[in-house]
C-alpha cells in the first residue's frame, strides 16, 4: 500500500506545526540540546497507514508480544552490560562480529521491540548525566534515546563510543549547536551525531526506497520536513511486516516508543547495518 502524495504534503505540515509547538518547561533545555519536541503525531488521520491503525492497539500489542516472544525463545543471546562496562569506540566492531550480522540485527530489533513495552514521555530537555552508561530518566526520552538504549542491551554505549569518537575527532562532526568540543551529555542524542559516527565506522548503508533491502536492527534516519526544512528522526527496523509491505519500525515521535509501518513515510537520511 502506497503513501499517496495529498498525504505525504499533509504530514510535512503537520511535522512543520507540530515541532514549532514546545512546553514552556522544556524550552530553554530544548534550545540547549539541540533536541526540539515533537508534541503530536505528525502522521494525519487522512493517511492510510495511521486509518489501518487507529483503534487497533489490541492487535498491535500482539503483535509486538509474538514477536518479541519468537526472539527471546529462538533466537536472543544477549546480556545486559551494566553502565560502565560497555564497549569502547575501538571495541565496537570486536563486538558486532561476535554474532553472524543477522543474528545481531535480530537481538538489537527484539531490544527496540522490548521499548515498547515502556511508557516513556517525550522530553528532550539538556540532562547532566553520569558517564559512561549515562542515561536520562526511564519515563522520558526523545527519538534517539530508543537508539542508544536498544543498543546498551546488546553492549554498544553510544554515549561511551560518540563521546571517545568527537574528543579525537570533533573537527569531524557536524557544527549545527555552536559547541566548541564535544559534551557526553548530549552528543549522542542528537541524532546527525550518530549518523556521522556510524558513517565515520562503515556503517552506512545506500538510502533505498526498496523494501527488500531492510532488514531487522537496521538504524534508518529521516528528515520530517522534506523541502521545508530539516528535522531529524532516527528509529530501528523491527522483524515485523507492515501492511505496506515494508518491516515495521520502533521509533518515539511524540508518544513514547512505538511500532509503526512508518519506514517510508518521510523522506531518508540514512540507513545503517551493524
Amino acid at each position: 500500500m502506497g503513501i499517496e502524495r495529498a498525504d505525504f504534503q499533509a504530514i510535512r505540515r503537520t511535522a512543520d506545526t507540530a515541532c514549532r509547538v514546545m512546553p514552556a518547561r522544556s524550552a530553554q533545555s530544548a534550545e540547549k540540546s539541540g533536541i526540539f519536541p515533537i508534541v503530536a503525531p505528525v502522521v494525519p488521520s487522512s493517511c492510510p497507514v495511521r486509518a489501518l491503525f487507529a483503534g487497533q492497539f489490541g492487535v498491535m500489542k500482539s503483535l509486538r508480544t509474538l514477536s518479541l516472544g519468537a526472539l527471546l525463545g529462538a533466537t536472543l543471546s544477549f546480556v545486559w552490560t551494566p553502565p560502565g562496562t560497555a564497549q569502547s569506540a575501538d571495541t565496537l566492531s570486536t563486538n558486532i562480529q561476535a554474532a553472524t550480522p543477522q543474528a545481531f540485527g535480530d537481538q538489537i530489533a527484539a531490544a527496540a521491540l522490548e521499548r515498547t513495552r515502556h511508557d516513556v514521555h517525550y522530553d528532550s530537555a539538556y540532562v547532566r548525566l553520569a558517564y559512561p552508561g549515562g542515561d536520562v530518566p526511564k519515563d522520558r526520552g526523545v527519538c534517539s534515546d530508543v537508539v542508544v538504549r536498544s543498543l546498551r542491551v546488546v553492549g554498544i554505549d553510544l554515549q561511551k563510543v560518540i563521546h571517545e569518537d568527537m574528543a579525537r575527532h570533533f573537527n569531524q562532526y557536524p557544527k549545527i549547536w555552536g559547541a566548541t568540543g564535544p559534551d557526553h551529555n548530549i552528543d549522542h542524542r542528537r541524532v546527525p551525531n550518530i549518523e556521522r559516527y556510524l558513517t565515520r565506522e562503515g556503517k552506512a548503508l545506500a538510502v533505498s526506497n526498496r523494501s527488500v533491502d531492510f532488514k531487522p536492527g537496521d538504524i534508518v534516519a529521516w528528515n520530517l520536513r522534506g523541502d521545508a526544512g530539516y528535522l531529524a528522526h532516527i528509529g530501528i527496523v523491527s522483524d515485523v511486516e507492515g501492511p505496506s509491505g515494508a518491516l515495521m519500525v520502533v521509533h518515539n515521535i511524540g508518544n513514547g516508543p512505538e511500532l509503526e509501518d512508518v519506514l517510508f513515510l518521510w523522506p531518508m537520511t540514512g540507513h545503517y547495518r551493524l
